[in-house]
Parts: structure tokens; C-alpha cells; sequence
């Protein structure tokens, strides 16, 4: 194989990137970047621009991508010593580490350019979004928390997408943004319950591995249930409207499913629970919300 031939990324390679990063994970983060977005919209001038949400979705898949691959990198030998885990792709040898590090940065260049092309404001705490993305992985090394930086990581997106239409600080983005990270810290902490004899082994800090799986199991409903309310308070904020409110209902409905499907000594439908329940959550959502914002005016 010539030398410039072997510069060019190979199909396999890309999709064992993709595979490595989880890219259609995407989904339970983006809709409420487009949730911030579009109440931002309806707020401004009641039109939807399409360009800067696309430049929304590129920042968001952008900083995810790279989050995930630098996780990834810097968690290789963690991975390698936890059954569960050691099937993917930088521990047997489908993605280098090399060409790992390759995609993070692409990734990480997309998203600075596509905040460039949002505000001055964007650009200027793109870096500050980037910080516990690789702060995180390195958690549960020095805490029992890493959920809480998991949590914060997350938070930023509904803040994001409604900085990058007004290019103002919103406090009923920080809402939002707070609903969506102790929602997803919640269920990482029930992710998490899976691995708990393999942390235990290697040193990984957890909150089920320091306190047991009931009592992962119960903060995680502590934390849906303040998500709920996290919720509650962004709908009274933006003076919502009734397909919002049966949103939340919706909402309110999968999370007493999921934790009647996950219970501190039956984790036989977690992958359930996680996968599917998460990702419904997220799209019913999001429909709700822009059902209501068309309905109250928001212009295509």
C-alpha cells in the first residue's frame, strides 16, 4: 500500500470509529440542545433558523464525538480488565489509539468551527464545554461521583443551544440544562451498577461500588425525580403550553417504568431501561416541545 493511499482513512477504520464513539448515542443529548434552541427561536423572532441549528447539531455531534473517543482513550486499560468492556475497539486492536486521537481532534476542530460560525459568545466558552468532557474519565480515578461530571458535561448542551441563537446568557436554560444532567447522571448511576464487582477489583471509583447497588439504585430515582421537577420548573419558566405539559407527563410516565423494570436485585432489563427507555425519553420530548412551540406561533 502506497503512502498516500494509506493516509486515506479506510471504510473499516471509519466505521470502527463510529462504533468506538457510539455515535447514534447522540440522541439523548441532542434533542434538548434543539428543545433550548427552538424556545430560544420562538423567543427572539418566532422563526426557526435552520442554519444555526444545523450548526447546533454539528457542535453538539462534534463535542460528543470527541468526548466519547477521549474517554475511550484514556479509560483503554480500565476497559481491558472489565469483561463487560473488553470488546471495544482500542482494546482489541480495531481502532488504534493513534488513529483515535485522529478523530477526537477532527471532532474537536468541528465543533470550535461550527462555535465560531454561531457568536463570539459560543466561541469564547467552547473551551470551558470542552473541560469535563476530559475531566470526566479521570473521575472515577479520584471520586466516588463521576456521575456529578458526567452530569455537569451534560448540562451544557440545552445551555449551548440557547446561547448559540442569542448569544446571551438564560437562566431558563440553566433549567434545562440542570434537568438534563442529573437525568442522564441519574441513569449512569444505574449503568453503572453492572460493573460493580469489576470496579471493585481495579480500584474504579462509583457510587454503587462504594455504596452497593440499592443504594446506586435509589439515588437514581432521587435524581428523576428531581429531574421531573427540574422539568416542572423550566415549563412554568417559559410559560409553556399544553403539549409541553403532556410531555412531562409522558416523561413522568417512562421514568416510573424504568425504575419498575430496574430494582436493586434484578438488573436483568438494565440494557432496557438505559437504552431504550432513555432514547424514548428524549424524543418524546422533544416532540412535545416543538409541537408546542408551532402551535404557539414558532414559524418554520
Amino acid at each position: 500500500m502506497s503512502s498516500a493511499s494509506a493516509a486515506i482513512p479506510q471504510p473499516g477504520r471509519t466505521k470502527a470509529f463510529l462504533r468506538l464513539v457510539m455515535i447514534e448515542h447522540s440522541i439523548f443529548a441532542l434533542p434538548f440542545a434543539y428543545i433550548a434552541a427552538l424556545t430560544a427561536m420562538f423567543q427572539l423572532d418566532g422563526n426557526i433558523h435552520w442554519v444555526r441549528l444545523l450548526l447546533v447539531t454539528v457542535c453538539m455531534v462534534g463535542l460528543r464525538t470527541f468526548a466519547m473517543a477521549a474517554n475511550r482513550i484514556i479509560d483503554r486499560e480500565i476497559d481491558a480488565r472489565n469483561p463487560r468492556t473488553a470488546h471495544r475497539e482500542l482494546v482489541t486492536g480495531a481502532v488504534s489509539v493513534k488513529h483515535a486521537w485522529t478523530g477526537a481532534l477532527i471532532a474537536l476542530v468541528i465543533f470550535l468551527g461550527a462555535a465560531a460560525l454561531l457568536n463570539p459568545l459560543c466561541l469564547a466558552l467552547a473551551p470551558v464545554a470542552v473541560i469535563p468532557m476530559v475531566v470526566y474519565p479521570y473521575g472515577k480515578r479520584f471520586t466516588n461521583y463521576p456521575q456529578a461530571i458526567l452530569g455537569l458535561a451534560q448540562a451544557m448542551g440545552p445551555v449551548g443551544g440557547w446561547l448559540a441563537i442569542t448569544g446571551e446568557w438564560s437562566w431558563d436554560a440553566v433549567i434545562l440544562g440542570l434537568a438534563v444532567g442529573v437525568w442522564i447522571g441519574g441513569f449512569d448511576l444505574i449503568y453503572a451498577c453492572q460493573d460493580v464487582d469489576s470496579d471493585r477489583d481495579t480500584g474504579v471509583l462509583s457510587v454503587p461500588a462504594r455504596f452497593g447497588i440499592p443504594a446506586a439504585v435509589w439515588a437514581a430515582r432521587v435524581c428523576h425525580a428531581l429531574t421531573t421537577a427540574l422539568f416542572i420548573w423550566y415549563a412554568l419558566a417559559t410559560d409553556a403550553g399544553a403539549f409541553l405539559w403532556l410531555g412531562l407527563l409522558i416523561v413522568a410516565a417512562a421514568f416510573v417504568y424504568e425504575h419498575t423494570i430496574v430494582r436493586p436485585h434484578d438488573l436483568s432489563r438494565l440494557n432496557r431501561a438505559f437504552f431504550s427507555v432513555n432514547g424514548f425519553i428524549g424524543i418524546a420530548l422533544f416532540a412535545c416541545a416543538l409541537l408546542d412551540l408551532l402551535v404557539r406561533g414558532l414559524t418554520p
